[in-house]
């Protein structure tokens, strides 16, 4: 099979088109062959070995799991031993950032995982991209408790955990200002937030409200700026070390001392975080997609994720995707 694959750490160019063996299937376990995948930051992350001791966890000479992509969307193609929940031909999407793999023609993947269903109206395309940043997005708003009445402001709405973000925090009945760069507010104002602040026109930090969570989706802002928008019992939260990685550094002291705390809380792969994300797409979340690359433009795609001017996802198309049926309207806030 055809897959992309790493075998040293680096910029984009390292990435490579191989024919590598196809993977056998486990206990419990379903091969998928994939319509589309994405490329994101973690896998950006993964290929440069950044931050420098995530070579502790990927490998210390090059990662040790050499074909990427977290994210996957594709047809189940063959049913493994003691697996029951799917069948042949089940359109099937999923994540899985622990084993990777979404940049390949075919996937095992445990049915117990991060795996389920396409819903009826998304696309392959829309379903590759749904998981990443609902899963980060949605254990956030979770693990601070979000929900109706919550005032919550989103720094960093255009990008592809920021947008879910957005889209999540409206799902569970919160009030929403996102804040984006100028080229993005035409889109990120499309998600339905209560109000969109241009941060290059306008200092997001002094626009005078006060919030139950400032939630920063891309680790560029800080406590520091963010803490005049808390209220006292506020949370900063992210998914980010931050821009000199204090952030891990702020979560313990601020647990302990009067005023808003710092979070950072860690996703947990499983099927209540599957279970949420259909659940959002049930509703009003909709992936919002930027661009969609060929698998042979994997080095062009990462390129383009690079330079952090993607608003929402990008997909990555491994192969071509059978007539599935989906509604080209689901698109609409999706399309790019």
């Amino acid at each position: 099979m055809r897959a992309v694959v790493c075998h040293r750490y680096g910029g984009p160019e390292v990435a490579r088109i191989e024919h590598v063996a196809e993977p056998s299937l486990g206990d419990g376990e379903v091969l998928v062959r994939v319509v589309a995948s994405s490329v994101n930051r973690t896998d950006c992350g993964v290929r440069k070995a950044k931050p420098w001791f995530a070579r502790l966890f990927y490998g210390l000479r090059g990662p040790r799991q050499p074909i990427l992509g977290s994210e996957f969307a594709g047809v189940v193609e063959q049913v493994g031993t003691g697996a029951s929940r799917f069948a042949v031909g089940d359109r099937v999407f999923g994540f899985g950032d622990e084993g990777m793999g979404g940049h390949a023609e075919l996937l095992a993947r445990h049915e117990e995982g991060m795996i389920a269903p396409i819903p009826d109206e998304l696309s392959f395309e829309q379903a590759a991209v749904a998981t990443e940043g609902a899963h980060y997005a949605g254990t956030t708003l979770r693990a601070t408790g979000v929900g109706p009445g919550s005032d919550v402001l989103v720094y960093g709405a255009s990008g592809g955990i920021g947008s879910a973000a957005v889209q999540l925090a409206l799902h569970l009945g919160a009030r929403v200002v996102a804040v984006c760069g100028t080229d993005a507010v035409e889109r990120v104002a499309a998600l339905g937030p209560d109000r969109v602040v241009d941060y290059q026109r306008e200092d997001f930090a002094a626009i005078g409200e006060r919030f139950d969570l400032v939630f920063d989706a891309v680790g560029k802002t800080s406590f520091r700026t963010c803490r005049p928008l808390l209220r006292d019992d506020g949370d900063f939260a992210v998914t980010d070390f931050g821009p000199r990685y204090q952030n891990p550094f702020l979560v313990l002291p601020t647990r302990f001392l009067p005023g808003p705390r710092v979070r950072f809380p860690l996703p947990r792969n499983g099927p209540e975080s599957m279970a949420f994300v259909v659940d959002a797409l049930g509703g009003r979340y909709r992936p919002l997609v930027d661009r969609t690359y060929e698998l042979d433009d994997i080095v062009e795609a990462y390129r383009y994720v690079e330079t952090e001017r993607k608003v929402g996802n990008v997909v990555l198309r491994v192969a071509p995707a059978p007539d599935d049926g989906a509604d080209g309207a689901a698109g609409e806030l999706g399309g790019g």
